[in-house]
C-alpha cells in the first residue's frame, strides 16, 4: 500500500485528492492546523461512506510555519508522495496579510522541502508543489505556458513564485522527484466562500430563494481560465507517476470574466443578474491580474490529462449544488421561525 502525506487536506483540493488517493489503495494522511472548531468538514463523508475507504485517513496536526513538526512527520511515516496543497490560498486577503501569506505559501513550502531532505528521503519520495496561474500575473503572452515568464501581481503570487522556483533548486540539487503543478483557477462545490466563483453560486442561489438580497462584487472584468477542481486532482497525482520530474500547465484552455461567470450562474436560475450584483470597491485588488488563459498542450502530451468539464457545465455544477444547499437552508429556517 502507498502511502501520501497531504499538507492542506481540509480544503477543496486536499479532500478531493483524498478521495482519489483512497481509491487507488494509498493509505493517506493529512496535515491539519489546531483550530477551536472543527474545520474537517469537506472529509467527514469519507470517515461516513463505508466504501470510501476512511480507515485508510489519517490525520496529524501540524503547521506550515512548524518545520520541526514537519521533520517529526517524515521520520515517522516516510511518504512515497507528498502533495503540498497546503497555503493562505486568498489573493485579496494576501495583500491585508502579506507577511503571514509569504510564511505559510512561501516559506511553508521550504521547510516541507527540507524536511524531506532532513529525513533522508530525497531518493525515496515523489514531491508535489501547488503552483498558481497568479504566478503569471501581468501577462507576457496569450496563452500562458511553461516557458511564460512570471510577474507576480499580489503577496500570495510572489510567495507561490517563490516556491515555485524553491521546488526546482531542490530538483536539481538533491536529485528530489519533484514537480510543479501551475494550475489555472479550478472550482467545485467545496470551493470556499470568499472565492468569487462560490460567492457567485451561493449568493445567486440564495437569492432565489428568499435568503438574501444583493451580491456585492469587485471587479467584473477580470477573465480567468476555470476548471473542475476534481479533475484537477488527477492530474496532480499523474504527475508524480512520471518517471521523471517536470513542471506542467494544467488549464482548460478557455477564459471568461466574471461578468459571464454572473451571466450563467443567474440565468440558470432565471434570474437577471444586473438586478442583484453590486459594485464595491472593497473588492478590488492593489495591482489586478485582468487575464489569464493556460496552454496545457504540455500536459496533454507527455501525460494524457486533459479536461472535461468545461466552463457552462463547471457553473450548472456549482450552481446546482448551492441550490440545494439554499433550499436546505431555508428549510431550516422555517422550522426555525415555527
Amino acid at each position: 500500500m502507498k502511502k501520501a502525506l497531504i499538507t492542506g487536506i481540509t480544503g477543496q483540493d486536499g479532500s478531493y485528492l483524498a478521495e482519489l488517493l483512497l481509491q487507488k489503495g494509498y493509505e493517506v494522511h493529512g496535515i491539519i492546523r489546531r483550530a477551536s472548531s472543527f474545520n474537517t468538514g469537506r472529509l467527514e463523508h469519507i470517515y461516513n461512506d463505508p466504501h470510501a475507504k476512511g480507515a485508510h485517513l489519517f490525520l496529524h496536526y501540524g503547521d506550515l510555519a512548524d518545520s520541526v513538526q514537519m521533520i517529526k512527520l517524515l521520520y515517522d511515516l516516510k511518504p512515497d508522495e507528498i502533495y503540498n496543497l497546503g497555503a493562505q490560498s486568498h489573493v485579496r486577503v494576501s495583500f491585508d496579510i502579506p507577511e503571514y501569506t509569504g510564511d505559510v505559501t512561501g516559506l511553508g513550502a521550504i521547510r516541507l522541502l527540507e524536511a524531506v531532505r532532513e529525513a533522508g528521503l530525497t531518493r525515496d519520495v515523489r514531491f508535489y508543489q501547488a503552483s498558481s496561474s497568479e504566478m503569471f500575473g501581468k501577462v507576457h503572452e496569450v496563452p500562458q505556458r511553461e516557458t511564460t515568464p512570471f510577474h507576480p501581481r499580489s503577496p500570495y503570487a510572489c510567495a507561490k513564485v517563490f516556491a515555485y522556483w524553491l521546488t526546482v533548486n531542490y530538483r536539481e540539487a538533491y536529485h528530489l522527484h519533484a514537480s510543479n503543478g501551475i494550475l489555472f483557477n479550478h472550482e467545485s462545490p467545496r470551493r470556499g466562500e470568499t472565492f468569487v466563483t462560490r460567492k457567485i453560486t451561493r449568493a445567486a442561489t440564495r437569492i432565489k430563494m428568499g435568503l438574501q438580497e444583493n451580491l456585492f462584487l469587485g471587479n467584473l472584468d477580470s477573465k480567468r481560465d476555470w476548471g473542475y477542481a476534481k479533475e484537477y486532482v488527477e492530474a496532480m497525482w499523474l504527475m508524480l507517476q512520471q518517471d521523471k520530474p517536470n513542471d506542467y500547465v494544467c488549464a482548460t484552455g478557455e477564459t471568461h470574466t466574471i461578468r459571464e461567470f454572473c451571466e450563467e450562474c443567474f440565468g440558470l436560475l432565471d434570474l437577471d443578474w444586473q438586478q442583484y450584483v453590486k459594485f464595491d470597491a472593497r473588492y478590488e485588488r492593489p495591482s489586478e491580474v485582468d487575464l489569464l488563459i493556460g496552454d496545457a498542450s504540455k500536459l496533454k502530451k507527455q501525460i494524457g490529462w486533459e479536461p472535461k468539464v468545461k466552463f457552462k457545465e463547471l457553473v450548472r455544477i456549482m450552481t446546482n449544488a448551492d441550490l440545494e444547499l439554499a433550499r436546505r437552508e431555508l428549510a431550516m429556517s422555517g422550522i426555525a421561525g415555527k
